[in-house]
């Protein structure tokens, strides 16, 4: 019952604020958000006392069909809607920094978005699954394609739909081809549960093909090198509460469907082609990494910093062991953390002085002690500075790509040279480089803008100091999932 509050509340909240305007919509969108972190805080602290089985709800939604509105959580579901929940109220806060036109309309974006986004990480039939995964795409792309920055918003919004619609027909074709395996040989009880398709035994051929229907969805979505393209347009020119939406959850919706409906499902297709996207993923690491050197524009820096650790994420997922999906786990709650943060920075920076260009930038750092401070902490932990959030996941998902393979992990373990390179030199020119024109007439950031950066500057430093609390959550669905692809 609780899983089933945590999807219909934010959906309930969205709808009501239809009906409201002004200071009633802020506080209904931010009462509402509030109360279902506290959800799903109150949900971490029942599932050390009573396990996954409390969360789970199957109601038969279309019995003839064999199609249940099956959802729940285990701990690596639940991880991820705590960063969800953790993170939409910062990005309605940081929502509420601007004069958005028709702003009941934008929160409730939002918040729909934000069911979808819980529905894709608690749901256990694959029909429901891929229902939520195109819910979460519809508040994404009015809120990127209307409310965007700039003329091309439009064409680079459909560019970004068009890529996520392929990959989910593909997706979904792939749910079809196991939905219909299932059941008696030549009958018709066939079931999209999820523990159906684990139970299927499919001939490494069939494994083969349906390994790359379904994971074109998901390594879109990441997004993975080569199926990056609309990544650094969409990052750059949506808004930056959509941004953080894109960057801080969405993309972890690839990864966990790679974890959920994809590894254990046909691990022999998975055994057949983990070289090869690792060898993608640690391309697209040093490729965004490159790039990213190159950038002007803070805002587009900070997106193909994320391509690039996303694309160890990968790497990592797919070294297939312990440490590797480990550190998958506790990348995707920093990488979250981080890049939320560092887009509210570029935000603030950007409110300020209007622009994004660090060649006219420099010596911020003078009249804005506090947001110098704030800003060098989140790019430290995206650095991976021991005893912050970043270290702690890198460090996993590299052993674990090493133990794979040394030569692929060396590679891969540059992220951490050249991520120090661009966004140092990024920092320095804009908070300590010559002055500007904005050196004396910056301001230092808000108390309520320090309110909004002390729970994710605190939960760096919880997560680097006390992984283990975050760690023994997911460690018993890691095990089973590794027991499921090694079965």
């Amino acid at each position: 019952m609780l899983t089933a509050l945590l999807l219909f509340l934010p959906l309930a909240a969205a709808l009501l604020l239809h009906f409201t305007k002004g200071g009633t919509a802020r506080a209904l969108a931010l009462g509402a958000s509030l109360a279902e972190f506290g959800l799903a805080a109150y949900a971490a602290v029942s599932y050390k006392v009573q396990g996954p089985a409390a969360f789970d709800l199957n109601y038969a939604w279309i019995p003839s069909a064999g199609i249940s509105f099956h959802v729940g959580m285990d701990g690596l579901s639940l991880l991820l809607v705590l960063l969800t929940t953790f993170l939409v109220p910062i990005v309605l806060l940081t929502a509420f920094k601007h004069d958005y036109r028709n702003p009941s309309a934008f929160y409730a974006l939002v918040l729909f978005m934000q069911t979808g986004l819980i529905g894709v990480f608690t749901s256990l039939d694959a029909f429901l699954f891929y229902f939520f995964w195109e819910v979460a795409l519809i508040p994404i792309y009015f809120l990127a394609g209307v409310w965007g920055n700039s003329e091309r918003r439009i064409q680079i919004t459909f560019k970004f739909f068009l890529y996520t619609i392929i990959g989910s027909l593909f997706m979904l074709a792939g749910f079809v081809y196991l939905y219909l395996q299932t059941g008696p040989a030549g009958g018709a009880a066939h079931s999209a549960d999820l523990q159906a398709f684990y139970g299927l035994t499919l001939s490494a051929a069939e494994q083969s093909w349906l390994f790359w229907l379904i994971f074109a969805a998901f390594a879109v979505k990441m997004p993975i090198f080569p199926f990056h393209t609309w990544q650094p347009d969409t990052y750059t020119e949506s808004p930056t509460p959509a941004t953080m939406l894109l960057s801080g959850i969405m993309l972890k919706m690839g990864i966990y469907g790679t974890m959920r409906w994809l590894l254990p499902v046909v691990p022999l297709g998975v055994s057949q082609w983990q070289k090869p996207v690792i060898i993608l993923s640690v391309i697209g690491v040093i490729y965004g990494a490159i790039i990213a050197i190159r950038q002007r524009d803070v805002k587009r820096l900070i997106a193909y910093s994320s391509l690039s650790h996303v694309g160890l994420m990968a790497a990592g997922l797919f070294s297939l062991n312990t440490m590797g999906l480990q550190g998958t786990v506790v990348q995707m709650l920093a990488h979250g953390v981080n890049v939320v943060g560092m887009f509210f920075i570029a935000d603030a920076i950007e409110r300020r002085t209007g622009t994004r260009n660090v060649a006219d930038l420099g010596g911020l750092t003078r009249r804005t002690p506090v947001l110098t401070v704030c800003f060098l902490v989140m790019l430290l932990s995206t650095v991976a500075l021991p005893l912050t959030a970043g270290f702690v996941g890198e460090f996993l998902l590299l052993a674990g790509l090493y133990q794979y393979n040394m030569w692929l992990g060396a590679v891969a373990g540059l992220t951490i040279i050249f991520s120090a390179v661009y966004l140092l030199r990024m920092f320095q020119r804009t908070m300590l480089g010559p002055d500007s024109a904005y050196s004396e007439t910056i301001t230092d950031l808000s108390g309520g803008e320090l309110a909004l950066m002390v729970p994710l500057i605190a939960l760096v430093f919880w997560i680097g100091l006390f992984p283990n609390s975050f760690l023994h959550i997911s460690e018993p669905a890691v095990m089973n999932l590794l027991t499921l692809i090694g079965r």
